[in-house]
């Protein structure tokens, strides 16, 4: 398992959401941040989530 770190921002760049999880791979964490997103109702705004290493899986701008 890798940790990941899902963050979401505002309009300005405030930052709206941070939080880390654990996921089996890639794959499995992008659908994590999807379906995270979508519980808080983000999945609109600007987001990112990034592999510990700071290698990118998922952003939306």
């Amino acid at each position: 398992m890798a940790k990941y770190f899902l963050t979401v921002f505002d309009q300005t760049g405030k930052n709206l959401y941070d939080a880390s999880f654990t996921a089996a791979n890639n794959i499995g964490a992008k659908e994590i941040g999807l379906k995270k997103l979508e519980e808080l109702n983000y999945s609109k705004h600007t987001h990112r989530c990034v592999t510990a290493d700071g290698k990118l899986v998922l952003f939306q701008r």
